[in-house]
């Protein structure tokens, strides 16, 4: 291993988080778009496609907040 890779496997959870959310908005200012691997265009489009066939696999908004809030209140 690194230096680096050490230094951020000895973070904790929270300092991981906030990094993680660094590197997000430096690659959100960037002008160009963010290159995705053929992998996870393809894994979005079958996504997509089974959500399209079968719209009771997923959860509407009020159902995705309704897990978080209650996963963080125990």
């Amino acid at each position: 291993m690194d230096i680096y890779t050490d230094s951020i496997r000895d973070l904790a959870p929270a300092e991981k988080l906030r990094l993680v959310e660094q590197i997000w908005d430096d690659l959100a200012a960037e002008d160009a778009p963010i290159p995705l691997p053929d992998w996870a265009i393809t894994e979005a489009a079958r996504r997509r496609d089974e959500m399209l066939a079968n719209p009771e696999l997923g959860s509407t908004h009020d159902e995705v907040w309704k897990r978080i809030n209650e996963s963080r209140h125990g």
